[in-house]
């Protein structure tokens, strides 16, 4: 068995405990919990009850198609919004410092489609230990063959194009995720380089909370919905479109922009970095100051905060942003950010280009030239 890949970069960690350390100081200092306040389960509520509101509306069947199609837009939208609000600081323990609070919570990623159970080994283990790392962190495979991320997957001819076709992969990402995605991920021998030993009552809980979702959002609105089942099935395809286009966008805005580092081990199969440096020279914010991405994101606009503290709750990342933006200047060390949204969209787009329609110019031009006969 390959031994695990280690940062290795001792000295370099010294950031790490001096931003810990800072950060600690801000909590106490402050008489702050990490977890959620007042304000971060009024987000809660919100979106849960918008949530219930929304699929309440449709399942009523007093609207016609076209209001139906836009509420299971606005339906695709909410459950992203879930996803990073609530599930997604449940899943890393951070929304609350009572664990069956957490797992209550971090249960409803069941209900918008995904396995939590899944998430929490793709995501939680495997991304954020082994952040950009091709053969490693599975969250940069989104479409293998399709879309390049980085420079050590081979070129394809198709990718001259993958700056246009892109997002429209993203969206349907969210799709696969429900049909096909979790039960790979599930009975492949390793997630990443992390051996797959699922325990028993987990193999129970993916077909059975995979049942309920689909009973919810594909038997029910066939049984009491007076549509036919092709508008039915453009009214889920779009649901999962928006959705799995606004999760998308939201990871490959924080680790697919200019700046962002796709670094590979070295020979003996290690990183040269200590982790939390690894973690800055990989990740990226976007719209740091704007309250509106804030609050539809789950702080997941800073993603910088996240990755090196995911067991504080995101809304204390803007008071946390100070302290290691401040730290990483003193360290020499990056702190990448996009001030805009659109200028992030951008710079991805870029970034889809130079890896794609670039690395294949490159590619043709490296070719040896054919000799007349």
């Amino acid at each position: 068995m390959a031994r695990p890949l280690k940062f290795t970069n001792i000295q370099r960690s010294t950031f790490f405990a001096t931003v810990r350390e800072r950060s600690d100081a801000y909590f106490r200092d402050n008489h702050l919990s990490r977890h959620a306040n007042g304000a971060m389960w009024a987000k809660t509520v919100f979106f849960l009850a918008s949530f219930v509101l929304t699929y309440g509306l449709i399942i009523s069947n007093q609207f016609s198609v076209p209001v139906m199609a836009g509420l299971a837009a606005l339906l695709g939208a909410l459950c992203a919004f879930i996803g990073f609000n609530v599930c997604h600081d449940a899943l890393h323990g951070s929304f609350s410092a009572n664990r069956n609070v957490n797992k209550g919570l971090g249960w409803l990623f069941n209900l918008i489609g995904a396995s939590s159970y899944v998430w929490n080994i793709t995501h939680n283990v495997v991304h954020h230990t082994y952040t950009n790392i091709a053969g490693h962190d599975e969250d940069i495979e989104v479409a293998p063959g399709l879309i390049r991320l980085d420079e050590s997957e081979p070129v394809r001819w198709i990718q001259r194009f993958q700056h246009w076709y892109a997002f429209l992969l993203y969206g349907l990402a969210s799709l696969s995720w429900v049909l096909r995605k979790d039960y790979i991920k599930f009975f492949q021998p390793k997630i990443g380089q992390q051996v797959a030993n699922h325990p028993r009552r987990e193999y129970f809980n993916l077909f059975f909370y995979k049942a309920i979702y689909y009973a919810l959002f594909i038997v029910l609105p066939l049984l009491v919905l007076d549509i036919t089942w092709w508008q039915w099935a453009l009214g889920f395809l779009l649901l999962h479109l928006v959705k799995g286009l606004t999760m998308g966008l939201v990871f490959q805005l924080a680790h697919v922009v200019e700046g962002t580092d796709f670094p590979l081990p070295d020979e003996q199969g290690d990183m040269r970095e200590a982790w939390a440096v690894h973690q800055m020279r990989t990740t990226a914010n976007f719209s740091p100051n704007s309250r509106l991405a804030s609050f539809l994101c789950g702080g997941l606009n800073r993603q910088i905060e996240h990755h090196l503290f995911p067991k504080v709750c995101h809304i204390h990342y803007p008071a946390l942003a100070h302290i290691v933006r401040e730290t990483a200047h003193e360290f020499d060390l990056p702190y990448l950010e996009n001030p805009t949204f659109v200028g992030a969209l951008q710079s991805h787009r870029r970034v889809l280009r130079r890896l794609g329609a670039g690395a294949w110019a490159t590619a043709r031009e490296s070719r040896p030239a054919r000799v007349a006969a």
